[in-house]
Parts: C-alpha cells; structure tokens; sequence
C-alpha cells in the first residue's frame, strides 16, 4: 500500500459524527444540517434541459481536454467576469475542464510536485482538507500559514518564513475564503505573484465560491485578473479552479474547470490523460449552457443575500458574528468551546454546525478555528430562518 495513505487525518465530517454520536437530539424537532456546503437552492431549469437533450452523448467516449465549445465557454466567462478582454485565454491551451474542482486540486498537485526535493505545500488555515491530502499523496510536507480574526482573516504572508518559501513549489489560495468567506485583496494578490516570480513556485486559486458576493458593484478579484494587470498576461505561475456547483446550484453535475499557464496546464492534460478523468459529453453540454449565462447567477446571489440579512438580524445580538465579504458560509465565534458548541446545539435543537477547530490544524502554537463554528447558509430561506431561531434559543440557554 502507498505509505503516505497513513498520513491522512480523518475528514471533519467524520469527526462531526463522532462528537453527535454522544448525544441524543430532540426527535420533535426536524433536523437543520448546516454543517455540509452542498447547495438547495433549485438547479436552472435551462441547464437540466441541456443535460437531458445530449444524453445520447453517452454512447460516445469523452474527450479528457472536453469540447472546444465548452472551453469557449469558459474562455468567454473568465474574459468577462474578469475584465481578461475576448482574448484573454486561449481555449486550446490554457483551459482544461473537470469532474468538480475537488478532484482537480487534488491531482493538480500529483501532477506538478517534483517528490525528490523534499517540498512543501503552502495552505492556508482553516482549509479545505482536499489541500492537505493533496499534498501528502504527492509526496509534499503541507505548511500552514493562519487567518485569523487579527488580520479580518486575510493571509499575512509576509509572516511565512524565509524556509519554508525557498522549499515551496505549490501555494494553495481559497478566495473566497472557505470557511472565512474573506476575499484576498487585488494588491494582496499582486504581492503574491511577485512572490511566486521571486521562489518559482506554482499558485493554486480555489475560486469556487467568487459567484456568490453581495455587492453587485464589487465582485471577488481573481488571480488571472491580478496577474494581467501586472502585465503577466501568459498568466505564469497561475492555475484557477472553479465550478458550476456553488454557482449554478449543481453539485451533482460535477462541473468545473481549470486555466491559466499553458505550460503547466499540459503537463496536467498529460497527468489527466492517463487519469481517465474526462467528463461525460451530456454533463458538458449542461455546462456550456450555464456558463454561458449570467441571469441564473445574479438571482442565486438575491437569494442568499435575503438569507444572510435574515439571519444575522436574529444572531449578531448574541454572536460575534458579521457578513462574510463573499461565500455562503457564516464563521462565528462561540462563546463556549466550538466543540461544546456544536454538540450542544445538536443535542438540544437537532440543529448540526461544523467544529471550526475540525477544520485547521495547530500552526504557530494556535489552532484558528478553535471557537469558531461554520453554519452553511444553503438550505431554503424558511429552514434557514428556523435554523438561526434555534440557534439563538440554544445561545440565550448557556
């Protein structure tokens, strides 16, 4: 067996399980599961019409680099979204479609980590876990650099050691920020790449929360928007990851893309090609038509925002707790352990959060998600509000 499989930790999900197995929750009460980032909000019905007028398309092998109409698809967007212009990427070079980013960030690092040099990873923390196996089954030493309240939850990378740089070969970045919420800055981006120039390492953007925001006049900066106004217009060094699952609420569909340097980008179709990865003509189709529409998004943002405003007017008297600058993710603090939080909410509102201490590991002698709970504001807006009313039931029994 591969040796590193032993240096995974289990999954917060499992973890979350254990902490409610000790407890019994009120069997009058339906359960409100807050703690899993799946979207409920109903697929566009444009999309499951494209899906299921290509089905035929399941009698033919798919393409691991997809169509070339997908992929202008994506080219179209990303100029749009982020002011690229018509020729900001090239479909034939720069743009790889994927079965979800989760499977992407994971083998983007099997494909670009050279083993023999004793790297490191770059993550940051909180993250996504999907990060740190990454990292471990590429052979990699995964290091954390924190987001804490201190700095609005931002990473300082100014405080990442001179060391830990000159081992770097991949930096992962998740904005928005999951659990955060927070949005790396434009200039912050730029100090980044500059970095990443001076080191020679490889930055990986987690953007796949970047659709969900809400000011309309001030959408999440993107790595590639960052780079082109830098003049790095070949984007070098640049990899985004996005999805159609927070976006377009099709989690199911597992439908999302990779761009950015073209150099990279082939050596990650040659690592794909052999992977046997290559996502299903009818689900591609189903993508084209939702990248190619803005509507769908725009009217998903109004919905979470009315939620958002909802519950935070019931929470924020009781729980330091503020709107995330984008995401769907609530990142409170609690006024008891995060544990003891989330087990004593389960055991006397049937109400699940997530242990914010499940989702970080210990770095500089803290761990940052200690005394924080995640709550996924995905659900309806009528469980949402009953979820945040228990929530402040359960506060105002401590």
């Amino acid at each position: 067996m591969n040796p590193d499989l032993n240096r995974l930790q289990p999954y917060p999900f499992e973890k979350l399980a254990s902490l409610k197995q000790a407890v019994t929750p009120p069997q009058d009460q339906p359960h409100i599961a807050l703690s899993i980032g799946e979207p409920k909000h109903q697929p566009p019905a444009f999309v499951l019409e494209a899906l299921g007028d290509a089905l035929l398309q399941t009698g033919q092998y798919p393409l691991t680099k997809g169509m070339l109409q997908l992929r202008e698809a994506i080219a179209h967007w990303l100029g749009r979204r982020f002011k690229l212009g018509t020729n900001g990427l090239d479909p034939e070079t720069q743009i790889l479609p994927v079965n979800g980013t989760r499977e992407a960030l994971f083998a983007f690092a099997q494909a670009v980590i050279d083993r023999e040099s004793q790297p490191v990873i770059l993550m940051p923390n909180p993250f996504y876990q999907i990060y740190e196996g990454a990292a471990f089954l590429a052979g990699a030493e995964p290091r954390f650099y924190n987001t804490t309240a201190d700095n609005n939850y931002l990473p300082d990378f100014d405080a990442i050691p001179e060391a830990d740089w000159q081992a770097c070969q991949l930096l992962y970045i998740c904005s928005p920020g999951n659990p955060t919420g927070a949005v790396i800055p434009k200039q912050q981006l730029k100090s980044l790449l500059e970095k990443a120039e001076k080191y020679d390492f490889i930055i990986a953007s987690d953007e796949c929360y970047s659709e969900i925001y809400f000011d309309e006049n001030n959408p999440p900066t993107g790595l590639l928007e960052a780079a082109q106004e830098m003049g790095n217009s070949d984007y070098k060094r640049c990899i985004v990851f996005h999805s159609l699952s927070k976006r377009s609420n099709l989690p199911g569909l597992r439908s999302g893309f990779v761009a950015g340097d073209a150099d990279i980008m082939y050596k990650f179709f040659q690592y794909r090609t052999y992977h046997g990865c290559a996502m299903p003509g009818h689900h591609q189709q189903a993508s084209i038509a939702a990248w190619n529409d803005e509507q769908h998004v725009a009217d998903n943002r109004i919905l979470y925002k009315q939620k958002f405003d909802a519950v935070l007017e019931i929470l924020s008297p009781l729980l330091d707790v503020k709107l995330p600058d984008a995401g769907f993710y609530l990142w409170a603090r609690t006024p008891i352990a995060d544990t003891d939080f989330a087990q004593g909410l389960f055991a006397q509102q049937n109400v699940t959060v997530l242990p914010g201490q499940y989702l970080s590991r210990t770095s500089n002698g803290i761990n940052p998600g200690e005394n924080h709970v995640r709550m996924a504001l995905v659900a309806g807006f009528d469980e949402t509000l009953a979820a945040a009313n228990r929530i402040k039931s359960f506060i105002e029994s401590l």
